[in-house]
């Protein structure tokens, strides 16, 4: 049913910042629910009314927030929980706020950087499909007439054209099947969800964005997490409970075992990372000296805000390197198609 998906980031970030506003003018919670729902739009009426109703019952904020068939994601109710126990709501919405807004332009950069590459080998793969099903068989017929061996490279291509004509329908079931399985797996097994998380980050180049983006936003999570107060064991274990990637969660997880037993934060980031998948030497550094210093969440927050920049920077890079060779790609693939086709007629005083 509408009322029961879960809210977009742009729509939590709008509920947030909504709700800040109307705290820092001095609103009860109550009161501020209660007004949310004269001006909200009519899908999230039905669950705000929910909340205003828990909330009539005694029952704390982010209760009500878990209660709202996930609706909200586990970093938007746990922050809130945060802020229950230091009494700073308005703080917890901004930390919100700030969280959404990165990762909502985090992710307009990744999109707006791999549109073109995607539309691009999209159209090829269509422009390709095209040929193989439409275009060869028509070469194929006019062949036929030609009494001398075709060139090798033709008649690779022909087989391949007529094994995707014939079996076109059974090609594309299977790779709906896989597809699917795929996604029945990912929902289902934990451990695939690992295995691909961790198989993410050790693809040649494009790993690196995904390491960069993932710590990026455990820098950012966590520093705001200190920054509520909240104390350094309690905000890993938020953080990992609030991670949507198994590779950083396992990793929060680790550090909290590993404090938790009396090591240093600079030696238990070393344990719950050994082989570096996700930690950097310099961030190692940079934590490890500011936990000595007493200044962890400023670093943090300044190291999320240095990877973010980074990865920006590589985004860009990427964009204008894959947009020219997609095109010498596509060209090459359809060139070399075309020059196939026609390698016969080329030689045709031969043949006949």
């Amino acid at each position: 049913m509408l009322f029961n998906r879960k809210l977009s980031k742009s729509e939590q970030l709008h509920f947030a910042q909504q709700m800040l506003t109307l705290l820092q003018a001095g609103l009860p919670l109550l009161n501020a629910i209660q007004l949310l729902i004269q001006s909200a739009p009519k899908p999230w009426q039905a669950w705000l009314e929910d909340i205003r109703v828990q909330l009539q019952m005694g029952n704390s904020f982010s209760f009500c927030l878990s209660a709202q068939d996930g609706k909200f994601s586990q970093e938007f109710s746990n922050l809130i929980r945060v802020s229950e126990r230091t009494g700073d709501l308005s703080l917890a919405l901004c930390t919100i706020s700030q969280q959404l807004e990165a990762q909502i332009e985090l992710r307009r950069k990744v999109q707006q950087s791999l549109t073109y590459p995607a539309i691009t080998l999209a159209t090829s793969c269509l422009l390709i499909l095209v040929m193989m099903i439409w275009v060869v068989p028509v070469f194929k017929e006019v062949f036929g007439h030609f009494q001398a061996e075709l060139p090798a490279p033709t008649k690779i291509l022909i087989s391949i054209s007529t094994v995707i004509q014939n079996y076109f329908l059974e090609i594309m079931l299977s790779a709906l099947m896989m597809v699917a399985s795929f996604v029945y797996l990912w929902i289902k097994s934990s451990a695939f969800q690992k295995y691909c998380d961790s198989l993410l980050l050790r693809i040649p180049f494009f790993g690196n964005l995904f390491r960069l983006a993932t710590l990026c936003h455990w820098c950012r999570t966590l520093g705001h997490l200190l920054e509520t107060g909240l104390p350094l064991p309690d905000a890993l274990r938020v953080t990992a409970q609030s991670s949507n990637h198994w590779v950083s969660h396992n990793f929060s997880a680790e550090i909290f075992k590993h404090i938790t037993r009396g090591w240093a934060l600079g030696d238990s980031l070393k344990r719950a990372d050994p082989y570096s998948y996700l930690l950097d030497v310099e961030t190692l550094l940079l934590l490890h000296i500011a936990a000595e210093s007493g200044s962890l969440a400023e670093m943090l927050n300044k190291r999320a805000s240095t990877l973010g920049f980074q990865l920006s920077s590589q985004l860009n890079t990427l964009s204008q390197s894959l947009e020219p060779a997609l095109i010498l790609l596509v060209g090459a693939i359809i060139g070399s198609l075309v020059i196939i086709l026609y390698l016969p007629i080329f030689n045709l005083g031969q043949i006949v």
